[in-house]
């Protein structure tokens, strides 16, 4: 997850946008979480009015309506919490690696905890959700790591364009591996295959407690390393020189981005894309300065997947399509519009 790169990076300045203009994007970005949110429990197989929806929220489940409001707000929750997390964790990676193509699906960060968490239930019996954010979150740094010392091989170091094309075959190669471990346990195969696909659908309140502490820390560590990451968009010499201790900032950022992605593939699946697609947009909306751009992603990215969870269950009414698929239709042209960029090489 670091680059031994020491060139300087664009200027934070450069994309500065007023604090007003900031604040009203923050409204906007509020307000449209705020009715994704809504139009999650209010759509599903089935649509409910609003009295449905202020009965249940007042703990009432008479009817078949209110018993759907009340079973789609932890999948509101779950799903709003673990994009937040898969955005915050692409924009700290971004920041880290300066790489525009930095993503946890895209650098094979999240079929390393999914490997980890196969190798787990069928080897030594994991069994607790604990366990399985615990064995994600192990799976996640090593897969990182990995793509990290992959993509350093040869003379240029390590290029945005050789990390993902490590990334994506390190991807490949785990996915093979996972089928190669679950394929002979017929007790899990098919539990862990409608996991795999990526998607918010079993959320309970359980789940939600358990990874929201794991999803807190992340959020936490991530946050504090705001204004090193704005230093190290100016290159490691200019951030050394302003007194930061570039090694220990990129590990710590890379550790909290390690833990969101983590514990996020541990309770959803693998969902790729969503920590690539928020902070380019959120770039745009509130320039390079990562004070403000971390916060920004976290609540675009809760916007965007609990919309991409609305739309899966709305198109294919009564059957659903996974989040994941949603984002990976959404994601992958926006990959490929960021490889042909001709800036592709650094942020």
């Amino acid at each position: 997850m670091m680059t031994v790169d020491t060139k300087p990076g664009p200027d934070v300045a450069h994309l500065r946008r007023p604090a007003r203009v900031r604040l009203a994007w923050l409204l906007l970005v509020l307000a449209v979480l705020t009715l994704v949110m809504l139009a999650s429990v209010a759509f599903g197989s089935r649509a409910v009015g609003w009295s449905d929806i202020t009965a249940a929220l007042a703990g009432t489940d008479d009817t078949l309506n209110q018993a759907a409001v009340v079973k789609r707000i932890p999948r509101t929750i779950l799903a709003a919490l673990v994009g937040a997390a898969l955005a915050l964790s692409g924009a700290a990676m971004q920041g880290v690696t300066r790489n525009p193509l930095a993503d946890p699906g895209i650098l094979g960060v999240n079929m390393g905890a999914m490997l980890a968490i196969a190798v787990g239930m069928t080897t030594v019996g994991l069994y607790t959700a604990t366990a399985y954010i615990w064995a994600a979150i192990a799976g996640a740094a090593l897969s990182s790591l990995f793509v990290y010392a992959v993509g350093s091989l040869g003379r240029a170091g390590p290029t945005p364009l050789k990390i993902a094309l490590a990334g994506a075959a390190t991807s490949a190669a785990l996915a093979s591996l996972v089928v190669a471990v679950v394929l002979p346990r017929g007790d899990i195969a098919e539990n862990f295959q409608s996991w795999q696909v990526g998607g918010v659908g079993g959320a309970t309140w359980d789940s939600i407690g358990h990874v929201l502490p794991f999803l807190a820390a992340g959020l936490a560590i991530c946050l504090l390393c705001a204004r090193a990451l704005n230093s190290l968009a100016l290159g490691d010499d200019m951030a050394a020189a302003l007194g930061e201790r570039v090694a220990v900032i990129r590990g710590i950022a890379a550790l909290g981005a390690v833990v969101l992605c983590g514990a996020a593939t541990a309770v959803a699946g693998p969902i790729a894309f969503v920590g690539l697609i928020v902070p380019h947009l959120c770039r745009l909306l509130v320039g390079l300065d990562h004070r403000w751009l971390l916060p920004f992603a976290t609540l675009v990215g809760a916007a965007l997947l609990t919309a991409a969870d609305v739309v899966g269950r709305v198109v294919n009414r009564p059957d659903e399509i996974e989040a994941g698929i949603i984002t990976a239709l959404i994601g992958a042209p926006f990959f490929i519009y960021i490889v042909r960029r001709q800036k592709v090489r650094e942020l």
